[in-house]
C-alpha cells in the first residue's frame, strides 16, 4: 500500500549535495513531493527533510541506498506518531469590500498573519501540518486564490531521544 512517508538527512554542507540527494530519487523514478533544506546548528552541515509516497519496499529502500551516499552523515525514516512537522504558506487571495471581514476572519481561525494588502488582494501566511495547509487552500478558494507559495515540510523526532544533532557525527 502506498502513502506518504518523511525522511530526514544530515548531510555535508557544500555544493552538489543537493544534487546527488535528489539524483538518487530521479535515477529510481521516485517522486518527491516536498522537500527542504537548511543550515543546521553548525554550518558544515544541512538538514533536509523529503516527503514521498511508496509502499514499504520504496521506503527501505530509500533508506539504504541515502545511507550510501558519502556526503550523508545520518539518515532516519519518521513516523507521524512519533515526530513534529510543519510548513510554512504565503497565499495571495483576491479580495473585495464585503469579503475583507471572511478573509480576516479565516486567517485568523487558522493562526495566521496578514502580511500584504491592496484594495484588490491579501496577502497572508499560515504555519502548520500539511493537512492545515490543505485545509485552508480549500476553504480560500472562494475568494480566489492569485498565488500560493509553501515551504517544504521540516520535521523532527518528539522529545530528545534519537535527536539529529550534528555533534554526533564528529
Amino acid at each position: 500500500m502506498k502513502e506518504k512517508f518523511t525522511v530526514s538527512l544530515i548531510v555535508s554542507n557544500h555544493f552538489g549535495v543537493l544534487n546527488r540527494v535528489s539524483g538518487l530519487y530521479s535515477k529510481r523514478n521516485y517522486n518527491i513531493d516536498s522537500l527542504a533544506v537548511g543550515v543546521t546548528e553548525n554550518p558544515e552541515y544541512s538538514r533536509i527533510t523529503i516527503v514521498s509516497t511508496g509502499d514499504d519496499y520504496m521506503k527501505e529502500q530509500v533508506v539504504k541506498q541515502l545511507e550510501k551516499l558519502h556526503d550523508v552523515k545520518k539518515v532516519v525514516l519518521l513516523d507521524r506518531e512519533n515526530s513534529i512537522g510543519v510548513e510554512h504558506m504565503l497565499i495571495k487571495l483576491r479580495i473585495t469590500e464585503e469579503a475583507k471581514p471572511q478573509i480576516s476572519g479565516l486567517v485568523v481561525e487558522y493562526g495566521g498573519n496578514i502580511l500584504d494588502f491592496s484594495n484588490e488582494f491579501v496577502t497572508a501566511e499560515i504555519t502548520g501540518s500539511s493537512e492545515k495547509i490543505d485545509n485552508f487552500i480549500e476553504e480560500a478558494r472562494k475568494f480566489g486564490i492569485l498565488e500560493v507559495c509553501r515551504s517544504g515540510l521540516i520535521a523532527m523526532i518528539h522529545g530528545t531521544e534519537n535527536i539529529m544533532s550534528v555533534n554526533d557525527i564528529e
